[in-house]
């Protein structure tokens, strides 16, 4: 772990070296901090970027099968919607009062103590963002290389691969520009939405022609299995899968042009925007395709294109790929700043808290990301870790909120730019609380081993943070290793932003 919460490096020789950051103020002294570049246009691209990947392509059934009538399903994906805002809104509150790139972490770590934010930062390290990352890569290949494969399924070195070139040419455009990286984001993220919106034109061409059967409230709330409350909660987990990513722009607070107005306005924008995006996209598929179509298929887009577009169907995979390859771009983008703001308190190696001298973009962990990415596409049960985690995940978000209450406890006159009721807070726990008690009782096993995965940090806390008088020899080791691991990291960053 870092031998220190907060060190300050010197340039090294040569124009590519990397420095360690100081605690991200962008003044005239001799640290090197990260650049305010992303104004309110990429703000918005981030979170509609990151929250619009490939579940609303190709998993909408999740909802509708656990929800058991298309009107419920509807529903489900509303609400969820609100919830989600109204989490951005508390995010929004911790956002400007503390302003520091890493998100939740940083604010469990400053609210509730060194240990909270090393397990939220654990388990994202070791599974969330990694495991993620990989399965929207593989989503990118699979739907660039299925047109090419229309009688079988792709190969799968062939989806690796591709998956690893996506990954790899992300990260250079990462590494070399935040302003280039922001701009793949917004391309990208008006790709996808051009995709949405067609398949919500088409769905509203479906209802003028009296297409709507399955929206009339007979037959709309008409359940194909028994309501079950265990299986609902799930349906709300599902929809809040789909909404994930909602709190990116948090992890990059340093680098927002005027965070505090910009920050709101972003989320004011952008979660509507995906809500009212989500709620017709699912609208125009129940008019071309009954529950039990849409439950048996695996890429609801692609089977909705296919329906409706005849030979214009193959505009639906690459749609998928715009989708999935503008999702990897913001999770590289934000995850990279997490794993960077957890080295410059001390809870990841101090290499991690490293930026460019003239790119002012964090190539350490990058680089990291893109390695712990690329492992993971050798792996062939990430569904599974991916449900484990997701209960601990949705868990932190809660512990957050939580957070915003204990603050407004401890420190009530703390300035604070943005200050809401905490009617808001309030109602968004109940809702987890619901959400995740009955998920517990529903999958009592994924939801223990994702408990299970998160504890195994415990240990390591003590052992690599907590533990200040290591023996001499250990933290010998670690500084040698640290300037080799730096050296060899200066040149590959040299070579990496000069291809």
């Amino acid at each position: 772990m870092g031998d220190g919460p907060r060190q300050r490096g010197s340039a090294a020789t040569g124009s590519s070296a990397d420095v360690a950051a100081d605690s991200g103020k962008d003044t005239g002294d001799s640290g090197v901090a990260l650049k305010k570049e992303i104004g309110l246009v990429s703000a918005c691209g981030i979170i509609v970027g990151n929250i619009i990947g490939s579940g609303i392509f190709v998993s909408p059934k999740g909802v509708l099968e656990n929800a058991s009538s298309v009107g419920l399903a509807l529903i489900v994906w509303i609400v969820t919607g609100v919830i989600t805002a109204i989490g951005a809104l508390c995010y929004a509150e911790l956002g400007v009062t503390i302003p520091k790139s890493g998100g939740d972490y940083s604010y469990v770590k400053d609210i509730f103590g060194g240990l909270a934010g090393f397990l939220r930062l654990w388990i994202a390290v070791l599974v969330i963002y990694p495991t993620n990352q990989a399965v929207i890569a593989l989503t990118f290949s699979n739907y660039i290389l299925q047109p090419l494969f229309p009688t079988c399924f792709p190969p799968e070195k062939g989806l690796s691969l591709l998956a690893a070139v996506c990954l790899l040419l992300l990260t250079w455009v990462n590494c070399a520009s935040v302003r280039w990286a922001t701009r793949v984001q917004d391309i990208f993220t008006a790709g996808k939405l051009l995709a949405l919106v067609l398949i919500i034109i088409m769905g509203v061409v479906q209802i003028c022609k009296g297409e709507y059967y399955w929206l009339e409230p007979v037959n709309a709330f008409e359940p194909f299995q028994k309501y079950d409350v265990g299986q609902i909660a799930l349906a709300f987990l599902q929809g809040s899968f789909a909404y994930g990513g909602w709190n990116f722009l948090n992890y990059v607070t340093e680098e927002l042009v005027d965070p505090y107005v910009n920050l709101p306005r972003a989320i004011f924008i952008s979660i509507p925007l995906v809500t009212f995006v989500y709620v017709f996209a699912n609208i125009a598929y129940v008019t071309a395709m009954s529950p039990q179509e849409l439950l048996a298929s695996n890429a609801v887009a692609v089977t909705f294109g296919e329906k409706l577009l005849g030979v214009m169907s193959w505009i639906m995979p690459i749609s998928v790929a715009l989708s999935t390859f503008g999702g990897v771009n913001g999770s590289l983008f934000t995850s990279s700043r997490l794993f960077f703001a957890g080295a410059r308190e001390g809870h990841l190696p101090s290499l991690l808290a490293m930026i460019h001298v003239k790119r002012c973009t964090p190539i350490p962990a990058l680089l990291f990301t893109c390695l712990s990415t690329l492992v993971m596409l050798c792996t062939s049960d990430m569904y599974t870790l991916i449900n484990y985690v997701g209960f601990i995940n949705y868990l932190f978000y809660g512990v957050t909120v939580a957070g915003q209450i204990v603050l407004r406890i401890k420190q009530p006159d703390i300035h604070r730019p943005i200050k809401i009721s905490l009617v808001w807070p309030v109602i968004y726990l109940l809702f987890w609380a619901f959400l995740l008690i009955f998920s517990l009782y529903s999958e009592p096993l994924v939801c223990g081993t994702g408990l299970a995965i998160m504890l195994t940090g415990v240990p390591v806390y003590f052992l690599g943070v907590y533990w200040d008088n290591k023996p001499q020899c250990f933290n010998t080791f670690v500084g040698m290793s640290a300037i080799c691991i730096t050296g060899v990291m200066a040149s590959v960053s040299q070579v990496w932003c000069k291809v």
